[in-house]
């Protein structure tokens, strides 16, 4: 099925009944298709699907560098423009 988003706010709770049943809704502005309802359920099938985003896969490959302290930095110390210095 297909709506404009207008007509979807006055019939929302009915096309998320269409979409718990199984047919995806989708909405569209000045009718070009810019979102989908679907059901929760197709929802997560379509997520496990995908697999493991790109930044999981990164993590997990360099897991033993990111759980590493890091390099050990000094404070920064900044002047303090107040403070007159005096020299000898």
């Amino acid at each position: 099925m297909t709506t404009s988003i207008y007509e979807a706010r006055n019939n929302f709770s009915n096309l998320v009944t269409l979409a718990e049943s199984g047919e995806p809704v989708e909405l569209t502005r000045y009718n070009k298709p810019v979102a989908v309802i679907i059901s929760y359920d197709e929802y997560e099938q379509r997520k496990a699907a995908k697999g493991p985003s790109w930044l999981s896969q990164w993590r997990e490959k360099y897991a033993d560098v990111l759980d590493d302290e890091g390099i050990p930095l000094p404070p920064k110390v900044y002047p303090d423009p107040n403070r007159k210095i005096f020299e000898d």
